[in-house]
Formats: C-alpha cells, sequence, structure tokens
C-alpha cells in the first residue's frame, strides 16, 4: 500500500530461449549467501534491491489483483508482474529480484507448465531469485494475533519448501509495508530462524533521530524472557520506506524520465549519474558501513519488467564507469540477504532495542491509531475463523482420513487455512481496504468454514461412533439456532481446544418454558430459561425468534468433547424471569461467589467491583464516549478515517445524552445481569456467571449515527482511583506484555501533537492498568485501540464510523453501509478482572487463551446411527491422558506430511510474571495423548519446517556486549522442559487414526 493473455505465455516464450544464460550464473554456486555478487571493499557498495510489493488485497479483492481486472480500480495484474520478471531474469544473469507474496506466488505456479517451473527453481538456486519473508500475505504486525500469524507463515513456508525446495526458505523478514512492528512478531522471526528484518515504515521522528544518529540498524532484543542472542533479530529501516529514491522509478507507473544514453539530445546519462551519485553519498551518511540499500520498485510494479531493468542496467554501467574518474561509488543488483551479509562481515556492535515501534505517525497529527480498531465486525471474524481452524485442525489431526472422507462429505480445511493466512494482510484485517475487499474477505473465510464444518462433522462422527446430523448454529450471537427453537429433544456436544478441562456457559434459543439437561453421564445439570433481550430482539431484523434463551453451564475435558442432552419439560412451569428495575434506594448489584458488581442508584452505571477471596474493593465508573472525528483544522488538514485516529478535542462525548440510563435486571442461580441502554444505538448487558472470576460486559454498539454530519469514534472507558504514574499496559499480538507511557517512548524523545490518539497503542488481547497492590485488566475478543488518557482511567475503542477519507490510498470514507444501508451493528465482550498486582497474570493469561481458543458447540437432534456396526456411542472423550498444566498451551496440533503431526507447545507465562506459574515445566510427550501412540520425534524450528539442529543464524553483537549462547540441548521427548515463553515445535511418527496419510 502507497498513497497518492494467459499467465503462460511470457515466461514460456521467454524460458525456451535463454536457458544457456542460466548456466552462466552458476560462477555463484549455490544459493543462500555464498551466491551474492562480489562488492568492492575500498568503495561506496550500493545494493539496488528490485522487487515489487503486491497487496494480497486493498483496492481490488486478491482475484481482481491477480488477474488484472477492475484496472479503473487500480491498474495491477500480479500474473503479468511474474510472468514479465522470470523473462527478464532469464535473460541477463547479472539480474536480481526478490518476491514477497507466497498466496499471488502459489497461484501463479499452479498456471505454469513444468519447463517454467523448472527455470524458476534454477533461479532460486542460484540466488537470482530470492524469496523473503515467506508468509502467505504481508501480515499486520497490530491486531493480528499470534497464533494466526503462525499460521500464515507456515503455510507459506510450506509451499515454498515443496514448490521451489530448500534454497527458497526465506533468511530473512521483509516486513517492508506494516504500519508499526511489534516485539511479538519480531521475535517469532527469530524463532522462525531468521537472520535480519527489514522494515520499511516507522515513526518520522523516530526515523529523523535515527538518522542524525546513525542507527537506522539496529538489534532488537525479542523477549524479555528467552534468551539471547538466540531472542536477538537484526533490524534495518529503509531509507525510502519501500520506494525507489526520487527521480528513479522506471516502471510503467511512473514518470520519471529514462536513462537515455544513445546518440540523442535528450541524453541525460551526466545528469543521472550525477543526481545517482548525490543521493548515494547523503544516504551513506546516514548509514554505518560502506554499504547502502536501494529499494528499485513499489506497488505492483514490474508488469512491465523491461523497464525497469534496461534502465537499471544503464545506471550500473554508467555509475560505475565514474570509477575510471576517481569516483569511489559501486553499484550492484543485490538482494537483502546479501546486503545484510555484508553489514555482517563489517563486525561492528549495534544499538538495542527492547520495545516495539508503536504508535507509526508519518507527520505531525497523523498518528496511525485508528486502523486498531477499524471494521470490528471483520476483526472478530478473523479472530473467529482462526479458533475454528484450531479446532478443525485438531480435530482432523486425532480422526485422520475419515475427517477428510466421512459420511458428511469431503472435509478440507485448507480453504480456510487460506482465507485466514490472507486475513492477516496488513490491509484485511486491519480494516484499510475498501468495501467491496472486505465483503471478499469475508466471503472467502465463510467458504472456509463450510468446508472445515463438513470436515469437523466427519471427526466427530468417526470419534463419538455416530452419526448425528449435525447443526453449526452460526447466529448464536444474536440467539438464533433454528434446531432448538423448533425441537422439543437434542444434543450438545462441545468440543474444547484447550490442553485444560473448561467449563463454558452455554445459551441457546428455546420456545419453551422449561427443559431438562443431563450431562454424557446421564446426571442432571442445572439449567435456567431466561428472556432475550430487546435489544437481540432488534437485531434479528425481519427474523421473530424465539423470545427466550436456555442457559446451562458445560464442562468438557482437555483437547475433546462432552455430549449434553436437553430435553423440554411437557408440564414445565414458567420460570423465565421478569425484567424488572430493582427497588430504590438499595445498593444495586450482582455477585456470585467470586466477585460483586455494584451499580449507582441513581444513574444505573457500573460504581464498584469487589473481589471477596481478596477482600479487594476498586470504584470502577465505566460508560460510553465518542471522539468527534476531525475533518482537519488550521494546524493540520489531517482528516480521521481508516488508517488514522484523529479527534477534533481530547474531550469526548457521552454517548448518554442523560446523567441516568436505562436499566434492568436478570437474576437466577447461574447468572446475574444488569441490562444498561446508552442511546438506541449504544447498549451493554453486565454478566457475571456462577462460578466465574471475571465480570462480563457484552456491548452492542451501531448503527453509529451520522445523520448530524459528525464521524463518531465510541469508546468503552473505566475511571478508577488507581495511582498509575502515566502507565498502562498493553499485550503484543496476545503473548508478551509491554508497559506504555503517556506521552513517552522509551528509546526517542516525543514532540507530542495528538494527546489522544498520540498515546493510543494496539490491544490484541488485554490492557491492564495498576498501583503497587491492585491491578484492573480488561480482556477482548478482538483486536482494538485503547490507552490510558489520565491516570486510573483505561479506555477502548469499539466500533467507528467516519465521513471523510485520511488520504491514505483508499479513497473512500469508513462509512461501513452494512446490508441495509444504515451501518454496521457490532456486539463483543470485555471481561474485567480485578486482582492484586502479584496473582493477575495467573487470571489473565489463562482467561486470555480461553477467549481466544474458546470452546466450540455442535449441536444434532439426537438417535443418529452408529457410525460402524455394533460400535457403542461414545458421549465423552479427551486425546490427552491428563491435563496440561495451567502454564502450558497446546498451540498447535495439526496433521504434517504422510505419517506425522506437528505439535506446538508453549509456556505462556513470561519470566518473573507468576511466582508459581513462571517456572519451567516438564512434559513427557510420549504419555501424553491418549488418542495416539507417538513412536518418535524430532524437534523442529517454530516453522515446522526445518529441524531445530540444522538452524544456524548469524550471530550479532549488541553495543551492550556479546550474550553467551546456549547450544541446543538434546532432545529427550519423556522430558521436554518449556521455560517462560518457550514455543518448542515437534514433528511427531505416530501410530493411530491418520498415520499413513498426511495433510499439511
Amino acid at each position: 500500500m502507497t498513497a497518492p493473455g494467459s499467465g503462460m505465455a511470457a515466461p514460456m516464450v521467454a524460458v525456451a530461449v535463454p536457458l544457456l544464460l542460466l548456466g552462466a550464473a552458476a560462477a555463484h554456486a549455490g544459493c543462500g549467501y555464498q551466491s551474492c555478487p562480489p562488492t568492492r571493499p575500498d568503495l561506496l557498495n550500493v545494493h539496488l534491491v528490485p522487487h515489487t510489493h503486491d497487496d494480497v488485497g486493498w483496492l481490488k479483492t486478491v482475484e481482481q489483483y491477480f488477474y488484472g481486472v477492475r484496472n479503473e480500480v487500480q491498474h495491477a495484474g500480479v500474473q503479468y508482474i511474474l510472468d514479465s520478471v522470470v523473462a527478464q531474469l532469464v535473460a541477463e544473469p547479472a539480474r536480481r529480484f526478490i518476491y514477497a507474496e507466497v498466496a499471488f506466488l502459489a497461484r501463479w505456479w499452479q498456471l505454469q507448465d513444468e519447463a517454467t517451473r523448472d527455470t524458476v527453481r534454477q533461479l532460486v538456486e542460484q540466488g537470482r531469485l530470492e524469496l523473503v519473508g515467506g508468509g502467505w500475505s504481508m501480515a499486520d504486525e497490530a491486531v493480528t494475533h499470534y497464533s494466526a500469524g503462525l499460521e500464515q507463515l507456515g503455510l507459506g513456508r510450506r509451499f515454498l519448501r515443496h514448490a521451489l525446495g530448500p534454497c527458497a526458505l526465506p533468511r530473512l523478514a521483509w516486513q517492508i509495508d506494516p504500519f508499526g512492528h511489534s516485539r511479538q512478531s519480531a521475535a517469532t522471526f527469530a524463532q522462525m530462524g531468521y537472520d535480519g528484518l527489514f522494515l520499511g515504515r516507522v515513526d518520522h521522528q523516530d526515523k529523523a533521530q535515527r538518522e542524525r544518529r546513525r542507527e537506522l540498524e539496529l538489534l532488537w532484543r525479542t523477549s524479555g524472557s528467552l534468551w539471547s542472542p538466540s531472542s536477538d533479530l537484526f533490524t534495518g529501516i529503509l531509507p525510502n520506506v519501500y520506494n525507489p529514491p526520487p527521480g528513479f522509478c522506471w516502471d510503467q507507473l511512473c514518470s520519471d524520465p529514462p536513462v537515455v544514453d544513445g546518440d540523442s539530445e535528450e541524453n541525460n546519462v551526466a545528469s543521472i549519474v550525477s543526481t545517482f551519485l548525490d543521493v548515494a553519498t547523503k544516504q551513506a551518511e546516514r548509514y554505518r558501513t560502506n554499504h547502502i540499500i536501494m529499494t528499485m520498485g513499489s506497488d505492483f510494479h514490474y508488469e512491465n519488467a523491461n523497464l525497469w531493468f534496461k534502465n537499471m542496467d544503464k545506471l550500473i554501467a554508467h555509475v560505475n564507469a565514474q570509477q575510471a574518474n576517481g569516483s569511489r561509488v559501486h553499484v550492484l543488483y543485490s538482494t537483502p540477504s546479501c546486503y545484510l551479509w555484508e553489514l555482517h562481515q563489517a563486525n561492528l556492535s549495534w544499538s538495542l532495542k527492547m520495545d516495539d515501534f508503536f504508535p507509526y505517525s508519518d507527520g505531525p497529527h497523523q498518528f496511525w491509531t485508528g486502523y486498531f480498531t477499524s471494521r470490528p465486525a471483520l476483526k472478530r471474524y478473523e479472530r473467529l475463523s482462526n479458533n475454528f481452524l484450531q479446532i478443525c485442525s485438531q480435530l482432523e489431526a486425532l480422526a485422520g482420513p475419515a475427517a477428510r472422507d466421512g459420511p458428511y462429505g469431503p472435509g478440507d480445511s485448507s480453504v480456510l487455512r487460506e482465507a485466514v493466512a490472507v486475513a492477516q494482510h496488513h490491509d484485511a484485517v486491519t480494516g484499510t481496504e475498501k468495501q467491496h475487499v472486505a465483503n471478499d474477505y469475508a466471503k472467502q473465510l465463510a467458504i472456509g468454514w463450510e468446508k472445515c464444518q463438513l470436515l469437523v462433522s466427519n471427526a466427530l462422527s468417526s470419534l463419538s461412533g455416530t452419526k448425528e446430523a449435525f447443526t453449526f448454529c452460526n447466529s448464536l450471537n444474536i440467539s438464533v439456532c433454528p434446531l432448538t427453537e423448533a425441537s422439543s429433544h437434542f444434543l450438545v456436544l462441545l468440543y474444547n481446544p484447550l490442553g485444560r478441562r473448561v467449563s463454558w456457559p452455554i445459551r441457546l434459543p428455546v420456545r419453551g418454558v422449561s427443559y431438562t439437561v443431563t450431562d454424557p453421564r446421564g446426571q442432571p445439570v442445572p439449567s435456567e430459561v431466561v428472556p432475550v433481550s430487546i435489544i437481540t430482539h432488534g437485531l434479528r431484523g425481519n427474523a421473530v425468534g424465539a423470545t427466550q434463551e436456555l442457559l446451562f453451564q458445560a464442562s468438557a475435558p482437555a483437547l475433546g468433547f462432552s455430549t449434553f442432552t436437553v430435553t423440554r419439560s411437557p408440564h414445565g412451569h414458567p420460570r423465565v424471569p421478569p425484567v424488572q428495575p430493582p427497588v430504590l434506594p438499595q445498593p444495586w448489584d450482582i455477585h456470585n461467589e467470586h466477585l460483586r458488581v455494584l451499580f449507582d442508584p441513581l444513574t444505573g452505571h457500573l460504581k464498584e467491583i469487589q473481589n471477596l477471596a481478596k477482600n479487594i474493593s476498586l470504584p470502577v465508573f465505566q460508560s460510553y464516549y465518542w471522539y468527534n472525528a476531525s475533518v482537519g483544522n488550521d494546524e493540520s488538514s489531517q482528516a480521521s478515517g481508516a488508517y488514522i485516529f484523529r479527534p477534533n478535542s481530547s474531550e469526548p462525548i457521552p454517548v448518554s445524552v442523560s446523567k441516568q440510563i436505562s436499566t434492568s435486571f436478570v437474576q437466577n442461580t447461574l447468572v446475574q445481569e444488569v441490562h444498561q441502554t446508552f442511546s438506541s444505538w449504544c447498549s451493554q448487558v453486565v454478566r457475571l456467571y456462577a462460578g466465574q472470576p471475571y465480570v462480563e460486559l457484552e456491548w452492542t454498539v451501531g448503527p453509529i449515527p451520522v445523520e448530524d454530519g459528525w464521524g463518531k469514534e465510541i469508546i468503552s472507558r473505566f475511571q478508577t482511583p488507581l495511582q498509575t504514574q502515566a502507565r498502562f499496559y498493553t499485550d503484543s499480538n496476545g503473548r508478551q506484555i509491554l508497559e506504555r507511557r503517556r506521552d513517552h517512548r522509551p528509546t526517542w524523545n516525543l514532540s507530542q501533537t495528538e494527546p489522544v490518539a498520540g498515546n493510543y497503542y494496539p490491544v490484541t488481547s488485554r490492557i491492564f492498568i495498576k498501583d503497587k497492590k491492585v491491578q484492573l485488566t480488561v480482556l477482548t475478543d478482538r483486536s482494538q485501540g485503547g490507552s490510558s488518557i489520565s491516570d486510573g482511567s483505561l479506555e477502548l475503542m469499539v466500533h467507528r464510523r467516519l465521513l471523510y477519507d485520511d488520504n491514505r490510498g483508499v479513497e473512500e470514507p469508513l462509512l461501513e453501509p452494512g446490508t441495509d444501508g444504515k451501518g454496521v451493528v457490532v456486539r463483543g465482550r470485555h471481561l474485567l478482572l480485578l486482582d492484586t498486582v502479584q496473582a493477575a497474570a495467573d487470571g489473565h493469561r489463562l482467561w486470555a487463551q480461553e477467549l481466544f481458543m474458546a470452546p466450540y458447540p455442535v449441536l444434532a437432534p439426537g438417535g443418529g446411527p452408529s457410525y460402524r456396526a455394533e460400535q457403542r456411542g461414545l458421549r465423552e472423550f479427551s486425546a490427552l491422558r491428563r491435563e496440561l498444566p495451567p502454564s502450558i498451551h497446546l498451540l498447535t496440533l495439526a496433521p504434517g506430511e504422510a505419517g506425522t503431526l506437528l505439535l506446538r507447545l508453549e509456556h505462556q507465562f513470561e519470566r518473573g510474571e507468576s511466582r508459581n506459574s513462571s517456572q519451567p515445566v516438564t512434559i513427557d510427550l510420549l504419555d501424553l495423548f491418549s488418542a495416539f501412540t507417538i513412536t518418535s520425534v524430532q524437534e523442529m524450528n517454530l516453522g515446522g519446517d526445518q529441524p531445530l539442529d540444522a538452524i544456524s543464524r548469524l550471530v550479532w553483537t549488541p553495543a551492550t556486549g556479546p550474550a553467551q549462547s546456549r547450544p541446543v540441548a538434546k532432545l529427550d521427548p519423556r522430558r521436554v522442559t518449556l521455560q517462560p515463553m518457550d514455543i518448542r515445535t515437534f514433528l511427531v511418527h505416530y501410530e493411530g487414526p491418520g498415520a499413513a496419510l498426511g495433510a499439511l
């Protein structure tokens, strides 16, 4: 993203003639650093890196970009780019090119004949076509969860290894367009085995100060828990984001003059060379070695690659010819890894960075913090989709071939896997695409869900031993499920993807007034029937739907399922409690055995939370507000938009025009609720389930009214008396926790121009504030922007609707009209945890993981036949012999290649954040699973595509002095120890379902 024939024909013709030229490149035999071109140690070496940046959706859909349609929106056709580049690389052995977006490469690859594929493999093996990054897409780093990030990297790398061979596996990360960079993403790259990372976008103030200090290249310590240097990642900030130097853009999309070196009055060689030497010299002043890098390309460049390469050929020849006249500049075709190798050879020490690169601003008043929340419905759908993908992968691994070929039809996890991978793109889940592209992302996810639901049905049928008519109720968030509404008898199968038993509230729409629920052993389960709220009724549109919900608490074993039977009572008495306001003037409160929540009887607002076990009481006022979106002013013309958050005032406006909000109560033995209405378009349910140590806030916002001409950015704000000293804490991609300080950056001096937007940070899973004793944590069910604008306060932006574009290329406002044209309604949840500072991590770590990897209910009418003749049905199942310890999370269980499973275990606590849970944990892998028998184990890199003992990374020296590396210990599968924040990845050979057939 940069602001303001057939796919076979070209390469087939080009490759057929100059195959002998490929052999000329054999002088640089082998891939890797040994394939790099020679440089001149006595000169300034300018590494020209030809590249294209191909967004996997932005102004056009993925399909439209690949095939080159809808060029009236944007001229771009990726198939032609790859055709043209391959032909030009074959034509001249000195030329090089890099490519990043595997989603497009994989699609193009399917269209090529074997001759073209062989040619591409040769180019890769010679180091002339280098794959960088390796992800299915160039993922965003602010709003993506680390689990989905691993999925899309693994998918891309697997394709590269299978299609192009081991030389195609990237040696460096290439994150040139994401709008800020996270510590956890960098940690992922380091643990994948990458030698370095190159960035395009960093804050303009940060970059300017780094230029003055010559610290545009640095060493990033990506974890405070993992050992150095294994967690250190060399990081380079590119000079021109990812564009060529001004005046040297030779694509058909550019207007810079070509190099004219013939006998012509247009001859401009002297001017071009002089300008280039001046640019190179000035750039070198900002870097530390006699090597500099120039990115020669931009968005969807090289559709006619001859334009670029012909002019770069001339530039290289004429600039290098000046060496005979005393020039000290040497220009060459290169790649980022070859440039990285030269920096490593310089044997310097590098400044150390411990934090991250958020928030990003490209100018005064221009903070890219709006996209932390933009398109909140898509953000939730992406999060749910990865949750379901993990369930789908686990069941595929547990049931084997029966999951892919069963009684419900062909199951396929690859469709959802690819859709989730595309959704990680930095113009997808970010919400920074055009509306029709956002619709297409959601459509592709929905298609993937359908394929995975077939697989899940097949797997559950095989594992449970019954062929039930499984039903997936995709609209339970608005209490719609035809089966439960129409049936007097049905089954609820709850699948739990976590490595520990969970208890999960089940809420299903029903038309009866009394039901009995029994567990897998036939024992009764307490249940209640509660009314469907008026707000939920309104969300259904024309659908009438049930007026009640059946509520019960379901328990499911680790990595397994439990089946519950629900039967309507024939003569049940009405048990639906009336929705009534409490009696004044008594304090309003709801409570369970863990918590008490008090409300102001005069206003109806939340006013206090009490942790009963810890004897903690904290005044908490919570309400909804909206920032008036700026349309530009005298200070700056910058408007708030899909990328940019810029309120026109630091003081938000209350959503409720009255100090008193409308409230009603629901109370029974299983749940206590306070329903709050702030306006016709903003409401909330404050909920306490029996036995659960958190307060649930279920918010419903939208359609946001904009008829008054004001764009609105909606926040939920919590105000407490905590003395927080300008500090608050947010997560990094759902994993690490980083301290934030208002109006402060840890590694550079900030001149603040936006006191609200400039203090917003991405909140992928949690945000908290604390004093020396008490911590208030809010968990989110999707990525949102959040901050603490004043001491003791905490806020999260839940929705936004804007009337103006922010001039970053999308060229349409973030209006989100919805299906009815009136605007999107969004529903979500915040979980509030109140605890001591010492014990807080023990709570928020586990509950955040449960919120992300949530159990999933599947329904059936019951009475289905046996899966196999004379097979007894299984009503409860666990694939584990015993639960995993609380600090250990089963991150990945998926089919690998033939006869293998891919297994990832992670320690989900950071070093020192919990007295008990931050300790090392040892697991016996061979005795972990009951569903299959492990016969051998090989430890792999984080990507699961290379043996861990085969990984050899470049070691860099920080300015603080070298760190002591640890050798890779010999694996003992009976004693696998995980240190805090460890993720250990294994390729497992096994006996059991599916051992003869892999999938990934």
